[in-house]
């Protein structure tokens, strides 16, 4: 993989808006592109709720603001579609939020890590965690 992008993964929370931050520097400092994805599980609605909704329009505004395209995506292995996603626009970077200490042992981070050796994680963990 060249790496000619920064692939940012996103929840529908408004609070991501920082991760795509990091993503548009980490991009700016490369020189490559920006992408933003949002994976839900099959089956799962994008939009379970109007907060959710209106989540996922902020999202899509700040995505829209730093140069970055944002794409939505169902599957029933979200890791393998982040897989997809980072293959497809030729990542060099992978930009993910740290779930909260109670979830830690999902390993999607050490797992994407593995099975993508030539793109960098990265796992930005929120200020007050």
């Amino acid at each position: 993989m060249t790496g000619t992008c920064v692939l940012v993964c996103v929840t529908v929370q408004r609070t991501c808006e920082r991760l795509i931050r990091v993503g548009a520097e980490l991009a700016a400092e490369r020189a490559c592109k920006l992408s933003v994805v949002h994976v839900a599980r099959t089956g799962q609605h994008f939009l379970d709720s109007d907060d959710e909704a209106s989540a996922l329009e902020y999202l899509f505004q700040v995505s829209r603001e730093n140069g970055a395209d944002m794409t939505l995506l169902h599957s029933d292995d979200v890791c393998k579609a982040i897989i997809a996603a980072a293959k497809k626009c030729k990542a060099g970077v992978i930009v993910l939020g740290a779930p909260p200490k109670k979830e830690r042992g999902l390993q999607l981070p050490a797992r994407l890590s593995r099975l993508l050796p030539e793109v960098e994680v990265r796992e930005i963990v929120a200020p007050n965690d």
